[in-house]
């Protein structure tokens, strides 16, 4: 399976910079072969960042028709990713003295959660922020079969009305389970309070200040391919892969909307976990975390996701899946890793399907910190 290595650095080079980290590329290249393989997926980008250098491993195909890699600096579909830009908008808010974590959603959207899902006065937007709302996820809901049921948006009000009409899965905090319905209603909230789109508020709040240059907020329905420098996209309906790269299946909604690079999201990300996007009293409130039984992740906080490394290091991140892309971040203050792969596995093919262990092994390679030898 085709591999390729770029190793890109800052132009700036201090006489007082760090030496360059050891990176095992060769290693990782093998085992990023393996986890195409495992998952039957045609191909990934990984992009390691450890403060001003930027390493690139690229696996398998973008391109299955003309069998050529992910292009560099390669623009993806970020899914659930998404949730943190959008939980940073919010806790920025909350700095600013324009919204509170534990104020009652009906203050911001009055009349609109109202049903058996759940109820406005009841619930905050730290039980929206956290997955602990127990609102229904209109996701499952949906029945997304085809090419066909990609194109077929709904408009966001349906959508939470919907998950809305099914009982709710608990009482507001009293557990967490994940629901992208959440964050359709804050991205409510953030439009309630500014006036201005989700979108909008993403771009001037985060995109522009991080210099994100491949990061954007599609506009859609209008723009249904990915700007710039992307892999194909690719989806299994049955046995039959389909290239579904220049169908847009998040629709523009807050839970899942945004495009960007391995590059970029560790920049965001390490700009967050180091304490310059969010205010630290906020930041804390986002890091303050519960546990919630998930594979791979210590605990749950606002937006983000915490994990332990095998090496010992407390990373911060979150993990994004559409039809056509699976990424996943996870981060330091320091230093970040994405992987990008252009294809979510089959369900057969799941089990076998670690892109955690990989980013694991990178990170701590990034910081110099060995990983244990597999017994």
């Amino acid at each position: 399976m085709a591999t390729s290595t770029v190793i890109v650095l800052s132009a700036f080079v201090a006489s007082c910079a760090p030496a360059p980290v050891q990176f095992p590329r060769v290693e990782l290249e093998s085992d990023l072969d393996q986890l195409l393989r495992d998952g039957n997926v045609p191909g990934a980008q990984l992009v390691a960042t450890d403060r001003d250098q930027v390493i690139q491993l690229d696996g398998g195909f973008g391109d299955l028709t003309a069998e050529t890699p992910f292009p560099d600096a390669a623009r993806v579909r970020i899914a659930s990713n998404t949730k943190t830009f959008v939980a940073s908008v919010v806790m920025q808010l909350v700095g600013e003295g324009r919204a509170a974590l534990d104020v009652a959603v009906e203050r911001y959207l009055p009349g609109m959660v109202t049903g058996p899902g759940g109820d406005g006065n009841r619930i905050t937007l730290r039980q929206l922020l956290s997955h602990t709302s127990g609102i229904p996820d209109y996701l499952p809901l949906l029945g997304l079969s085809s090419e066909a049921d990609l194109r077929r948006s709904r408009p966001v009000d349906e959508l939470i009305d919907m998950a809305l009409a099914r009982p709710a899965m608990f009482e507001p905090g009293a557990e967490f389970r994940y629901s992208n319905t959440n964050y359709l209603l804050l991205g409510q909230v953030v439009e309630r309070i500014t006036g201005a789109s989700i979108a909008d508020e993403v771009t001037r709040r985060v995109i522009r200040p991080l210099d994100l240059t491949d990061t954007y907020w599609p506009d859609y329905p209008v723009e249904q391919t990915i700007r710039g420098a992307h892999p194909r996209a690719y989806h299994y309906f049955g046995d039959k892969r389909v290239d579904v790269t220049d169908i847009d299946p998040n629709w523009g909604l807050p839970d899942g909307a945004m495009v960007s690079s391995g590059r970029d999201l560790n920049r965001f990300f390490i700009a967050l976990v180091s304490g310059r996007l969010v205010p630290a009293a906020e930041f804390a409130e986002m890091t303050r975390t519960m546990a919630v039984g998930l594979p791979g992740i210590t605990g749950v906080g606002l937006g983000l996701f915490r994990r332990k490394s095998s090496c010992g290091l407390e990373v911060w991140g979150h993990n994004g899946a559409i039809y056509g892309f699976s990424v996943l971040v996870a981060a330091t203050a320091t230093s970040a890793v994405t992987i990008s792969v252009n294809q979510m596995p089959r369900l057969a093919d799941a089990a076998r399907f670690e892109p955690a262990v990989l980013v694991d092994k990178a990170l701590c390679a990034l910081n110099d910190q060995p990983t244990p030898s597999p017994r």
